[in-house]
């Protein structure tokens, strides 16, 4: 345990659970979609669905979803923000069985009309896990400069990708792989210990069976 698990993050307040993580969450969808996203349906389960409005739980999403980071003091108004900024954002409750109390669903779309899906927990202190995309179990926490690649299940398809990771001499911390079905859509959540370079991710999406690529800062 260090000073930051036991006083949290540097943010605006007043819950790093229902504030900082959400904004965490908004940010990360945001990174998942690779663009500005114009229409978002946000939706709260548990704690968060109770208490979102005084607790600046939406404020905090939106802010995240327009790329705000916790401590940036433009949250306070992200909800006016984003509609100054075109982006239409409507929340709803949500019962989802068996979910942490501090969940939100995150359905946003693109100005490309791109859309992603993403479910994720607030875990306290501000940290977060992100556990499914686009109804794919996936299980990562942003903490790490984090390589998400969509691919078809494959002999082989794990073992190219970690060898051109090694190529380019970036060293892997931790690496997870989830799949819907033998031979079906799956997706690799590799955490990296540096940010790649560019042309990196370039030979990632020329690998057979990849379809994306998406690289997520630290968040």
């Amino acid at each position: 345990m260090n000073l930051f698990d036991i006083i949290g993050p540097v943010m605006i307040g007043p819950s790093s659970s229902h504030t900082a993580g959400a904004a965490r969450i908004g940010r990360v969808s945001r990174q998942l979609l690779g663009e500005t996203p114009v229409k978002a349906d946000v939706y709260f389960h548990g704690s968060f669905e109770k208490t979102y409005r005084g607790h600046g739980t939406d404020r905090a999403v939106a802010g995240g979803l327009m790329d705000m980071t916790v401590d940036d003091e433009r949250l306070r108004d992200s909800l006016q923000l984003a509609k100054d900024a075109g982006l239409d954002i409507q929340f709803y409750p949500v019962h989802l069985k068996d979910a942490h109390p501090n969940t939100v669903v995150v359905h946003i779309t693109g100005e490309s009309g791109r859309q992603v899906k993403v479910q994720a927990a607030s875990i306290g202190g501000g940290s977060i896990l992100v556990q499914y995309l686009d109804g794919l179990e996936v299980g990562f926490s942003g903490e790490k400069t984090t390589l998400v690649i969509r691919h078809t299940d494959a002999p082989g398809a794990i073992a190219m990708v970690t060898h051109l990771v090694s190529n380019y001499r970036i060293n892997i911390a931790t690496m997870r792989v989830f799949r819907r079905e033998a031979g079906g859509q799956a997706i690799m959540a590799i955490e990296l210990d540096e940010r790649p370079q560019e042309f990196l991710l370039t030979a990632l999406k020329t690998l057979p069976g990849v379809t994306d690529v998406t690289l997520l800062d630290q968040i």
